[in-house]
This record gives structure tokens, sequence and C-alpha cells, in this order.
């Protein structure tokens, strides 16, 4: 990797960082992590494909309580930049390259976990020294301390993101064909897996006696050809549509009727 690509990956990496605790333009998102590092090593397909079967995973994690989510932006920005080594070092098996960052960025994530909660517990006693200088009324010194603690969390996201761009793109590829055969076959079908167990983890906490029909619906779609990705977002925009229209038609009726307010869900209870 030129400079150019370095510096543009660390600041990519630092957005990530940041954005994992401000959560305001999604950037520790893998499928805007994925792409952007992509985009800036020349694998922009590569990276949204990478960021995509990503995404499923990580839309079944969220901060419950004082528990923390596994850390996606660590593990998007790394399992990118991994990629897009291997991809320089002249890997000719984009699949096998993918999958196997895709494999690496669990073990990724758990680090990345390790390292907010080192950031936080650092950010401690920045909020005492911010209350010492509330009690004083110092509003400058409780912002330099504020953007403190945020570039401290982009920068634990941006420092191991750039040590391994320092990483010989021909090292990655050397260590992906020692793999056996085994280990690159089982690398694929877990980096499938992940995307399943994501988008299971979403259904189970989505699920619903009135949402099940939709997604029924939906695997049938799926299973047609014919039909391509934005035939299907069409039809899904549709069938979102008449469910609200139905839902709100439901609801301004329901105070002379004794229904749930939800059709679908009151066809479902009168089987």
């Amino acid at each position: 990797m030129n400079a150019i690509n370095i510096i543009l990956i660390f600041v990519v990496a630092f957005l990530a960082g940041c954005e994992g605790i401000l959560d305001q333009f999604q950037f520790h998102q893998p499928l805007v992590a994925c792409t952007l590092i992509g985009l800036v090593t020349g694998h922009l397909k590569e990276g949204i494909i990478l960021g995509g079967q990503l995404q499923l995973y990580a839309l079944g994690w969220s901060n419950v309580g004082a528990a923390i989510a596994p850390d996606a932006a660590l593990a998007s920005t790394a399992s990118a930049i991994i990629m897009a080594l291997a991809l320089n070092g002249g890997t000719s098996n984009i699949d096998e390259a993918i999958s196997t960052s895709i494999t690496l960025a669990i073990p990724l994530s758990v680090a990345g976990l390790f390292l907010t909660m080192l950031a936080r517990t650092f950010a401690i006693p920045m909020v005492h020294g911010m209350d010492s200088a509330a009690e004083t009324a110092d509003f400058k010194k409780i912002e330099r301390i504020h953007w403190s603690g945020v570039a401290m969390q982009g920068l634990r996201i941006a420092i191991p993101a750039l040590i391994l761009c320092f990483i010989p793109a021909s090292a990655v590829t050397n260590a992906l064909n020692a793999m056996p055969a085994w280990l690159k076959e089982g690398m694929q079908v877990g980096g499938g897996m992940v995307a399943a167990v994501g988008y299971a983890m979403v259904l189970n906490m989505m699920s619903t006696k009135e949402t099940w029909p939709f997604f029924a619906l939906g695997f049938v779609l799926a299973a047609i050809p014919q039909i391509t990705l934005i035939g299907l977002g069409v039809i899904g925009l549709a069938l979102g549509l008449i469910y609200m229209k139905l839902k709100g038609l439901a609801q301004s009726s329901s105070s002379s009727s004794h229904g749930s307010g939800d059709p679908l869900g009151d066809v479902i209870n009168d089987y």
C-alpha cells in the first residue's frame, strides 16, 4: 500500500471508531466501513460483498444494559484490510479471501470489545475532570476533554488498522496459500454460517405472529431466480406500505370494534 492508501485507511478507521460511540453517521457498520476500506484500497466490489455479509451478523449485535456487544468497527476495518492485503498480494481466489476475512472478523470483534472496555476505563478520570471543570464553569476545558474522549475511541480502531497496513501483502497471500484444503473449505463454510447465524439472531428478535407470513413469503420469492434483488426490494416495500395502510385503517376503526388494531394479527387469531 502506498502512503495515500494508508492515510485514507487511517481516516476511515478513525471515523469508524468514533462512530462506535456516537452512532450518528454509522461509519462503524460493516457495510459502510468495509465499503470505504474497499474503495480506498481499490477493491470496492469485494469490500461491498464483505461488508454485506458481515452486516447480517452485526444486525444481531446490540448493547443490553452493561453488556457491551462485540465491536463491529474493528471487525469491519481489520477484516477489510486483511482482504485487501490478500488481493494485493496476488490472491486469485476472491471468494477464499472474503471467506477468510469473515472468519477472522469474529475474533477481531472480541479484541475490539477488549479495546473499547479499556478506552472506557481510561474515560472515567476524564469524566471526573469534566465534573471539576463544570464546578468552575470552564466550558472550554469541558469541550476539550469531551473531544479527547471521542478521539480516544477513534484511535482504538485507527492504530490497529495502521499496524495492519504495514504487513506485507505477500505475507498474507503466502499464509492463505499455505493453508491446507480442509482448512480453506472449513473457513468458506464458516463464513457462510456467520451470515446465517446473524440473520437468525435478527429473526429471533423481530419474529412475531404478524411478521412470520412476510418472512415465509420472502423466502419463497427469493427462491425464484428471475426476480432480482431490486425486484425483491420493490416487493418488500410494497408489502410494507400495504401493511402500514391496513394497520392504520384498523387502528382508526378500533374504537368501534373489539379487534387488536392489527389486521393480520386478527386474521391469524381467527385461525
